[in-house]
């Protein structure tokens, strides 16, 4: 049958000291608050720095009692184990005084911290330009289920377990952050060419995968319509299987896909083994394609399928991907999306679970340069909406300006109706009773928290 053998390695040699207190710089950063949660919950003490404007990750690390001040150099101090976020150069001021101090202080990369969890547990990454946090919020919903996981998710998310069997977590292409982990899987759900402002083009983002890929110990699991995730496969010794649609290619797949408005169930096979039938509320074929890799890797580790059926039909989703509220008729769809692969996948998506109901596409563009980068594939992608509004382009802290506007992408749209901003939302009141997808990885909330409370007001007046 081709079964993979599954060999749990676990290095109990390489435990951390439970003595060392870790001092977090940037702690409110996704990652870097999830990785915070995790030592917190192993008994670790923990506290941090960051800017001292409110972030969404800041309210679990509150609920932990982590303390959090705001950047100060008096705040490092000889004798510290310091934890270095991936967006601070060393001229910022507590990394210029950890630097100063030398010998006498711990730095470390929060890459460097990650390798050090990965070390001690089955440790399966997820990467992948688009996706990832998905994903990886899956995967950790459905194995912390069935046997004690720890877990990092990209969206802020972190669970320590001390003695778990598995540690999954979200491994960052950006800057190849992810290039020292050493996993015993990895989950790659595709290869594209994002983050402009660093990679030179798309063999250079292949290459970066090539780099993480090798020094993966078991095993990695790639979507196999992924042209370039093919390529290395041929360019690297690590085992690769491949997940998707075609029975003839992939050595993980489904058959009998069913896609209903409560959301998707297939039929999963390896090779020429049938693991059963499995169901899952999510939308897309993005969805479909998670729960696909989430369960291989069950597979791989000889789970229990029926074990892991059962906790997919759980699953609630991860923050800011697809999440939903309701206002009177209106419905809200909060996601991550700022890419065109990522949009696509968000309106498809929506498709599948409002099938009736008019789309309504808010995006806001993110760095200038991608969108100049993308501009004719956002505009593809957004075309997908019923209609289309954008935001001002979000201007990063690596990129404070640009040659393009929004208004270049809107005249782009052949569905676009201008242009919002948290003090005009009021051509969103045109659509009585539609889909607001709101999209985008910058400040975008404070739009959509606008129109939430227009509407909310709005409605209560009719009343």
């Amino acid at each position: 049958m081709n079964k993979v053998i599954a060999v749990r390695l676990k290095d109990k040699d390489k435990k951390m000291d439970k003595d060392v207190s870790y001092y977090f710089i940037g702690i409110k950063g996704s990652g870097m608050s999830a990785l915070a949660l995790i030592l917190h919950d192993q008994g670790y003490q923990v506290s941090g720095s960051d800017i001292d404007e409110y972030t969404f990750t800041q309210k679990p690390l509150k609920a932990a009692g982590i303390t959090m001040y705001s950047f100060s150099a008096d705040n490092i101090k000889p004798g510290m184990t310091i934890i270095r976020g991936n967006a601070f150069t060393d001229d910022q001021v507590e990394v210029a005084a950890a630097l100063d101090l030398g010998n006498q202080v711990t730095l470390l990369t929060y890459p460097e911290m990650v390798e050090k969890l990965i070390q001690q547990y089955t440790a399966i990454g997820v990467a992948g330009a688009h996706g990832k946090t998905s994903t990886t919020g899956l995967l950790a919903h459905v194995l912390s289920g069935i046997a004690p996981t720890s877990y990092l998710i990209g969206d802020g998310t972190g669970k320590g377990i001390p003695d778990a069997r598995f540690f999954i977590f979200e491994a960052d292409e950006y800057r190849r952050h992810f290039a020292d982990y050493t996993p015993d899987y990895a989950i790659m759900t595709n290869i594209d060419f994002d983050h402009p402002d660093y990679f030179s083009g798309l063999d250079d983002v292949r290459l970066a995968f090539e780099e993480f890929g090798s020094k993966v110990k078991k095993g990695i699991l790639a979507w196999g319509d992924d042209a370039e995730l093919r390529l290395l496969a041929k360019d690297i010794d690590v085992p690769v299987y491949f997940y998707g649609v075609n029975p003839d290619t992939d050595d993980f797949y489904v058959k009998d896909v069913k896609r209903t408005t409560a959301g998707s169930s297939f039929t999963v096979y390896y090779h020429d083994e049938e693991l059963g039938r499995f169901t899952v509320p999510l939308f897309g074929r993005h969805g479909i394609l998670n729960s696909l890799a989430t369960i291989a890797i069950a597979y791989m580790e000889e789970v229990d399928m029926d074990l892991v059926r059962k906790e997919l039909l759980s699953f609630k989703g991860v923050k800011r991907r697809f999440t939903e509220k309701q206002i009177g008729p209106v419905t809200i769809i909060d996601d991550y999306a700022h890419h065109p692969s990522e949009i696509t996948a968000t309106i498809d998506a929506a498709r599948q679970k409002y099938p009736d109901r008019e789309l309504v596409a808010v995006f806001q563009p993110h760095t200038f340069s991608r969108t100049i980068a993308y501009l004719e594939d956002f505009a593809k992608a957004l075309n997908l909406a019923d209609r289309v509004y954008l935001t001002d382009i979000f201007a990063s802290a690596r990129e404070k300006a640009g040659n393009i506007s929004s208004a270049d992408l809107g005249s782009k749209i052949a569905k676009f109706d201008g242009i919002v901003s948290p003090t005009d939302v009021a051509p969103l009141l045109d659509h009585e009773d539609g889909v607001f997808i709101f999209m985008g990885a910058g400040d975008l909330q404070n739009t959509e928290f606008a129109y939430e409370k227009l509407l909310a007001n709005t409605q209560s007046n009719l009343q």
